[in-house]
């Protein structure tokens, strides 16, 4: 087997990459493979989606991306900006349950990250009402998790990973849990941020429709292990919204995107 790689600086003159994997694999220790080999390419700012059955190894790519596991085999990139000491403080993640910590405000749940990088009390508080008011909830600084719905409190996770004002935001289907309703709501925020923050986010997700209605490049993946088996790029006016959600191009994309993916479940057609 061979040696884990390590988390690396990409070349960010280099095509203006945030993050290249090459020949990326993971091995589990039970000997399940999980993924790969993955080469894939993000560019600094660019939205792309991750799409493809439970176990195909969407969410240990993040994991990998974020140097939270290494990889079994290749290189995982990862560009630094200027004046920050490893490319890992250039990530914010953002996980399928928010883990709030219950006993705490908001305001202390999201400045969690500050405290672990020793960031100046007030620069803190700084940042901790900036990211409050990203994600519309200044109002409810004080609030325990207990008072807030599962939509809220989402939004709370997502202030705690935009508070170290990361390059590179990570979401492992952040919104599955969530009502319809909801979770348009929350798609059109997100949208809203990534266009005014212009952070480069990698988003894995189960839903052929929240793929195309969020991103600009869809990666299709097969099952496991997980390697690429179709990209979509999603060219359409911006901003989006509802005006593009009940449009025709938007259908032919998800019918487009949802024909790749057929191919990944066992049974189906191909």
């Amino acid at each position: 087997m061979a040696e884990p790689a390590a988390l690396s600086e990409v070349d960010t003159s280099t095509a203006g990459l945030a993050v290249s994997l090459r020949g990326v694999t993971k091995i589990y220790d039970s000997g399940v493979m999980a993924l790969g080999p993955l080469d894939l390419d993000v560019r600094k700012g660019e939205f792309v989606s991750l799409l493809g059955p439970s176990g195909c190894g969407k969410s240990t790519a993040l994991r990998l991306i974020a140097g939270l596991n290494a990889p079994t085999s290749g290189s995982v990139g990862i560009s630094k900006p200027a004046g920050q000491a490893r490319p890992g403080h250039s990530i914010g993640f953002v996980f399928q349950e928010p883990t709030l910590m219950p006993w705490t405000s908001v305001r202390e749940n999201v400045r969690l990250p500050l405290k672990l990088a020793q960031a100046p009390a007030t620069e803190a508080s700084a940042r901790i009402a900036e990211a409050l008011m990203q994600v519309g909830l200044t109002e409810f600084a004080d609030a325990f998790p207990r008072e807030l719905s599962g939509g809220m409190k989402m939004r709370v996770s997502l202030a705690r990973a935009l508070v170290t004002d990361p390059d590179i935001l990570l979401m492992d289907e952040p919104f599955a849990a969530l009502d319809e309703i909801t979770r348009f709501r929350l798609n059109n925020d997100l949208l809203s941020l990534w266009r005014n923050l212009r952070k480069t986010v990698i988003f894995v997700t189960h839903s052929v429709f929240e793929s195309v209605y969020l991103s600009q490049r869809v990666i299709v993946m097969t099952s496991r292990p997980g390697r690429i088996s179709a990209e979509f790029r999603i060219d359409t006016t911006e901003p989006r919204g509802e005006d593009f959600r009940t449009s025709a191009d938007y259908a032919g994309y998800c019918r487009k995107v949802s024909n790749a993916l057929a191919p990944s479940y066992p049974g189906k057609p191909g």
